[in-house]
């Protein structure tokens, strides 16, 4: 990506550096592609079943650990002075430029997040949020949350490496951002009591789904507008998307593939609903839920 001398967005909190607190939290209420990453850290370092954790994590079970904490004091608005930071920054004022257009193209206004930067643990309206469980959204404060130490994990265990594909998890967390304003999250959120955990899994499958869709929107907006995707720059994006499926996890860490387990979606659809975003540009083209 030719992203250098790009606007940079000024609702970011930079946090790095600050003391997050202490204690074990799995960020409860957040919604991202780190859920599945701790599962596949907690079969990698400890000999955990990864889909114990990933029942933990989407609310099949607790943890039994609670932390209190107070939010570092942080100045909104202070850009970041490193590249990573940087990168990051300009890719969420690319986000805020695509949806401002298809809010205002439908009449309506967009709200965009604020994308936190922390380092170890930080705190969030869905609780404490660790590095270990990667990127997420919370609805709560309508925050993105990124260490950006999960992108060298993305690099090194599962092989999804290029600056497009951190993108790409921006990008997927911004999604979530945007089914919070239009309501999607609320709705899935709703049945949580009114279906069976299978059921549920299903739902949360369309809703990340329906993210990397958002996703390939973003990306489809952003290159008309900057012509700054290279040849390859794609393809990266589409190796995250499969890096983080449900059935390559499940495969790595426990040699078998339970699809009643799934929460995030095959690499083959992460792949596919990012593809058919990118190609449409339309948010009509992402309702994953149509049919159900």
């Amino acid at each position: 990506m030719r992203w250098r001398g790009e606007r940079e967005s000024s609702n970011v909190e930079d946090r790095r550096g600050a003391s997050g607190g202490r204690g074990l939290s799995i960020g409860r209420g957040g919604v991202g592609l780190g859920t599945i990453v701790i599962a596949f850290l907690a079969a990698w370092l400890f000999g955990i079943n990864p889909m114990t954790v990933l029942s933990l994590l989407t609310g099949g079970g607790d943890l039994g650990v609670s932390t209190t904490q107070t939010a570092p004091q942080t100045q909104p608005g202070q850009k970041p002075q490193d590249e990573g930071g940087q990168f990051a920054s300009v890719v969420l004022a690319s986000t805020e430029d695509t949806w401002q257009k298809i809010f205002q193209q439908a009449g309506a206004r967009y709200t965009p997040p604020t994308l936190v930067l922390f380092s170890g643990r930080t705190s969030s309206a869905c609780g404490l949020g660790d590095a270990a469980a990667g990127p997420f959204y919370c609805p709560g404060d309508r925050k993105v949350y990124v260490d950006l130490s999960f992108f060298q994990l993305l690099h090194q265990r599962f092989g999804a490496a290029g600056d497009t594909a951190q993108a790409y998890v921006i990008a997927h967390e911004v999604g979530h951002h945007v089914q919070n304003l239009i309501g999607t999250m609320d709705k899935v959120q709703g049945m949580r009591s009114r279906v069976g955990q299978s059921q549920y899994n299903q739902l949360s499958v369309l809703l990340e789904l329906q993210a990397d869709c958002y996703a390939g929107i973003w990306a489809h907006h952003s290159q008309q507008s900057r012509q700054w995707l290279e040849p390859g720059d794609v393809e990266e994006a589409m190796r995250a998307a499969a890096a983080v499926g449900d059935d390559n996890i499940q495969r790595r860490t426990q040699g078998t593939v339970v699809p009643d387990a799934f929460t995030h979606g095959t690499s083959q659809q992460r792949m596919q609903w990012f593809s058919r975003g990118f190609e449409s540009g339309s948010v009509q083209a992402c309702d994953t839920f149509a049919g159900r």
